[in-house]
């Protein structure tokens, strides 16, 4: 039988689902007035419906167990952990994007989830580097598995602030994970980067610029922690997969880290809401969410090369994408510095 056919058209139902499911939630969030309502920190100027997020959620975990049971290669464990998980972050952002939820009581569960997911999949063991030298991280290994997942799925919903940037870059890095678990040998991985594309896809033809419905903590938390937990699970066969992981959602790891890093240094509560990611300052100096959201989607084009450069084992040509991704960051901040200036020369 060819496998093809039914990957294309476990895509096909994931993208029109997700986006039948994000319109039924964009027209009871407006009846039931689930609006995201501008203040001075939003990039938006009108009350927008919020929560389509909820739509992926649902679409890739229905989906992923279908897949799961008709496919035996599946990893039911991990299966099992990552739905758990997954529930339970979906769920207390989701209860966040219908009334507010303390940040603690967010970052509780974030990391109770985290637990579960480690639980049913492992943790981080050892961190692969070219030229084969592998980095063992010994009882590190699972303090830091649990900041890497509970730090990228707040850093993920840090980052969705603008019309398209958190869909454009969940379909470049779903497209990443689904061509990484097919060349590692990985189907679980790979079907579950395809569904996350596809359903981001379908959420995607109502958030593009301009956003009919935004995604909501629901969505981005959960892209976040799927991302993260995706890193986890593909490193217990190859530790090059860490940093493979980090590379397909590079542009997001290194705005909030390089953000976090400059408000700590500044004495603020970075617990905070403020409008101080390079993302957000983009739009500042006057580009558009369509501008921001394209450039960020082209960062993390060069995250996918970067990550397959990797996993294929092509050391030289890692290195040198290293290299490229290293002095595109420097140039986005540099650019970002100098658009500042220019509207505030005397400054």
């Amino acid at each position: 039988m060819n496998i093809m056919f039914p990957l294309g058209a476990l895509a096909l139902t994931a993208v029109a689902a997700s986006y039948l499911g994000v319109a039924i939630i964009r027209r009871w969030a407006g009846r039931a007035r689930m609006l995201d309502v501008p203040n001075e920190r939003s990039s938006h100027t009108r009350p927008t419906p919020r929560g389509g997020g909820l739509a992926i959620v649902v679409v890739v975990l229905v989906l992923a167990w279908f897949a799961a049971l008709s496919n035996s290669a599946f990893l039911w464990r991990a299966m099992a952990a990552l739905t758990f998980g997954a529930l339970l972050i979906a769920g207390v952002s989701w209860w966040d994007d219908m009334r507010p939820v303390s940040f603690w009581v967010r970052l509780l569960v974030h990391a109770l989830g985290a637990c579960v997911a480690v639980a049913g999949i492992g943790i981080i063991r050892e961190i692969g580097i070219p030229f084969g030298m592998d980095l063992p991280l010994g009882w590190l290994g699972f303090p830091l598995t649990l900041v890497w997942m509970v730090g990228l799925t707040n850093a993920y919903n840090f980052m969705d602030g603008i019309d398209g940037i958190a869909g454009g870059q969940a379909v470049v890095a779903g497209v990443g994970w689904a061509i990484l678990g097919w060349i590692g040998g990985q189907p679980f991985v790979g079907v579950m980067g395809l569904l996350i594309t596809a359903a981001s896809l379908g959420f995607l033809g109502h958030n593009w610029p301009p956003a009919r419905i935004f995604m909501g903590d629901v969505g981005s938390a959960f892209l976040g922690f799927s991302f993260a937990a995706l890193t986890v699970l593909a490193s217990q066969s190859d530790p090059v997969f860490v940093l493979a992981g980090i590379a397909l959602i590079w542009p997001f790891v290194f705005d909030a880290v390089f953000t976090f890093a400059r408000r700590l240094c500044r004495g603020e509560k970075v617990w905070v809401a403020h409008r101080s990611h390079i993302y957000q300052r983009l739009i500042v100096s006057g580009l558009s969410h369509a501008q921001v959201s394209g450039l960020y989607i082209g960062l993390a084009m060069l995250g996918l090369v970067w990550a397959v450069t990797l996993v294929q084992g092509w050391s030289y040509m890692a290195v040198t994408m290293t290299i490229i991704v290293l002095m595109a960051a420097l140039s986005l901040w540099a650019w970002t510095c100098q658009r500042e200036r220019s509207m505030h020369p005397l400054k």
